[in-house]
């Protein structure tokens, strides 16, 4: 009977052994797939950053490749940890994956308060941003995003292109004239913003902040649903730690 109940355990560990191999290959996939949405949000979209007023976004992004990366190391401790069934490198593990989630957490609520109030900080300070910073001395970055984010969007100005009637930079004699910025123009060319018709310019209904709040909105939202999954992940990765070493302890004992 003794020797049944031995043999019963010795399946049971090999079968969860198994199953907590499968969920920490999936759980390792998962942490290089945060990692990837964290560096692409910033490498790729990195542009748009200095017209935001707060860097919450960012945070958001950093912290979820501190999580990735965390969740990929920790995903070899668990490889050795299952296939030597070291109790103490089990109890690591479950802790790290205790860190993980704590960290994720923090990058999930950060995104939805982000997300709560992105309307109220985009119509607030996007406007300021054309009217106040634009072309203006140490304020090359933001002159950068505001160009960058009308071409890639195909926008003008943050309602409409009347907007940048009350620029600084457009009031000036720096803009020769301009109308609006060169970025406006559907082609760029130089001085093409002395004419602000619509077959010359991009005239889109709601301005650059609708185009922009929906980019960001949809970023936050692939952001919280990879954390969402990783984190599902982790919870049932440290049920099957928390059983395989309590098999182990008895076995042993």
């Amino acid at each position: 009977m003794a020797h049944y109940k031995a043999e019963q355990d010795d399946w049971l560990i090999v079968y969860l052994k198994y199953l907590l191999f499968v969920f920490n290959f999936f759980f390792w996939v998962g942490g290089a797939a945060v990692m990837a949405v964290g560096v692409w949000t910033l490498v790729e979209k990195s542009g748009y950053l200095s017209v935001l007023a707060s860097s919450t976004f960012a945070a958001s992004a950093y912290i979820l490749i501190f999580a990735g990366a965390l969740v990929m190391v920790t995903g070899f401790l668990g490889f050795g940890a299952i296939i030597r069934e070291d109790r103490s490198c089990l109890s690591t593990y479950f802790c790290l994956l205790l860190v993980i989630f704590l960290v994720e957490l923090v990058a999930g609520v950060l995104a939805h308060l982000y997300y709560q109030r992105l309307s109220d900080e985009l119509k607030q300070h996007l406007a300021r941003t054309l009217a106040e910073n634009y072309r203006q001395p140490g304020a090359a970055d933001i002159t950068t995003s505001v160009d960058r984010l009308q071409q890639d969007f195909k926008c003008c100005g943050s309602n409409s292109s009347a907007d940048w009637q009350h620029s600084a930079y457009i009031l000036s004699q720096e803009a020769e004239g301009r109308r609006v910025p060169d970025s406006c123009c559907k082609t760029v060319v130089t001085r093409c913003g002395q004419r602000a018709h619509p077959s010359n310019i991009y005239k889109v209904e709601g301005g650059c902040i609708t185009k922009l709040e929906q980019f960001l909105a949809d970023h936050l939202l692939l952001m919280g649903a990879v954390g969402i999954g990783v984190a599902c992940l982790q919870i049932c990765g440290m049920v099957l730690t928390c059983c395989l070493h309590q098999r182990l302890q008895l076995h042993f004992y």
